[in-house]
């Protein structure tokens, strides 16, 4: 299978670096605050967030997929969501003391700039967020894929 799609999106990395196992409550706030941003933004698709994954250990790693940086950094702005509330906890309670880490990337990808495949899984990351379609005659080799996206769009 693979991720088939016309549009631009976003893929934005997130996650957080326990440095101090036994300082529970420094780390755990800042785990427990994600699942509430999660399930926000699942509650309100206009906000542009399209579908996510996630791991879990010592550093913890999120896939989100959203429809443009620009919903992606209302989102972090809005002053009635859940984001600036945890940021703002996050300042108070950590800020730079070196207890947590907490990281981001962002990435902008449209037609032609990616490709992927996913054998024996189930419906996951791009091709979650996006259509899954059989890796198969056009999509079957990562070059078809992308020359494909990058010639017939």
């Amino acid at each position: 299978m693979t991720a088939e799609t016309n549009e631009e999106f976003v893929v934005f990395l997130i996650g957080m670096r326990i440095n101090k196992p036994w300082k529970i409550h420094k780390w755990l706030p800042v785990a427990l605050a994600m699942p509430k941003m999660i399930n926000e933004l699942y509650k309100s698709p206009d906000i542009g967030f399209i579908s996510h994954e996630q791991w879990f250990g010592r550093t913890t790693m999120m896939v989100q997929y959203w429809k443009s940086f620009e919903h992606l950094e209302a989102y972090a702005k809005n002053k009635t969501g859940n984001h600036l509330p945890a940021w703002a906890e996050f300042n108070k309670n950590v800020g730079s003391n070196g207890d947590v880490g907490i990281w981001h990337e962002t990435y902008l990808s449209k037609p032609g700039t990616f490709e992927s495949v996913y054998n024996n899984m189930p419906t996951f990351g791009l091709a979650k967020a996006t259509n899954c379609v059989p890796a198969v005659g056009r999509y079957k080799t990562a070059n078809d894929r992308i020359n494909h996206k990058t010639h017939n769009n």
